[in-house]
């Protein structure tokens, strides 16, 4: 039986991405008979426990959690959850569940998936290339600049796809995506060349919104029943129309992509929310 080399030993079992963070969505409904067969004791106890357990700075939270109040009939709250420990992400749903309001609560969809770099993310090398192939000439004073802010910004975009902040936008949607496999507009038998080019422009109309609209992109790949996982914050909720209105005029989208449910959400603080809910 043959050994593996040492320089190809297989990896020590881990839970911990070797980048990047779990990511999980959750959304969950009231139980309206079980909420008004609680005594106010047990009711206070209950909105007591789910606040401590939602509190982004508690010992036990994931590196983020961000609770919000859903609009529609889908949910009446939704929560994010980020860790290199998807196991620690569990526990805040499992936590629910067992508190004194967790019969009164009803898991109504959730999305598992992990933060990534996209592949149409450019190296500083490829996007030095890229200036090239624009008409830039390489080593000219105007490539050099384009370059160095390039590499400046890189590592900021970097970490603000793999370890994201929440941004401090009130208003927030989710969606799961995936792209066509049918025939003739099958998305992953095109050439990378191509698939980047409609990536191109479907990030310039993402930038019309700078300042408007913060995007993340999460992959479930392999994890869930989408390929991936979109979140927009928005200052206004109008913006989040305008912003997938827009986008859905590019060729990567209206050719390609098939879309999931829509959930649209307002952050809360979790006492925010339990009050809103009547709880």
């Amino acid at each position: 039986m043959a050994h593996p080399r040492p320089d190809t030993a297989p990896e020590a079992p881990s839970l911990t991405p070797r980048e990047g963070w779990h990511c999980l969505h959750i959304f969950y409904q009231f139980h309206r008979g079980v909420v008004s067969a609680l005594s106010p004791e047990q009711r206070a106890q209950g909105r007591d426990e789910v606040s401590a357990i939602l509190d982004p700075a508690g010992g036990e939270s994931p590196q983020r959690l961000q609770t919000s109040i859903v609009s529609g009939h889908k949910a009446d709250f939704g929560l994010m959850l980020m860790d290199p420990d998807p196991l620690k992400i569990d526990a805040v749903h499992q936590r629910l569940m067992a508190s004194q309001l967790g019969p009164a609560m009803t898991p109504t969809y959730s999305f598992v998936s992990v933060t990534e770099i996209s592949e149409y993310v450019p190296s500083v090398e490829q996007y030095g290339q890229q200036l090239i192939e624009e008409g830039e000439q390489e080593g000219s004073p105007a490539f050099q600049a384009k370059v160095k802010a390039y590499q400046s910004r890189e590592p900021v975009m970097r970490t603000m796809r793999l370890t994201p902040e929440f941004p401090p936008y009130p208003a927030t949607c989710f969606y799961p995506m995936n792209k066509k496999r049918k025939v003739g507009e099958n998305w992953f038998m095109l050439p990378f060349s191509a698939r980047k080019k409609m990536m191109a422009e479907h990030a310039r109309s993402g930038m019309m919104f700078a300042g408007r609209v913060t995007q993340l992109i999460t992959t479930s790949v392999g994890l869930d029943d989408w390929e991936w996982g979109v979140t927009l914050w928005a200052k206004n909720p109008e913006y989040l129309k305008d912003i997938v209105y827009r986008m859905r005029f590019d060729e990567a989208s209206a050719r390609y992509a098939e879309f999931g449910p829509f959930y649209t959400s307002y952050i809360a603080t979790p006492a925010d929310m339990l009050q809103h809910c009547r709880v």
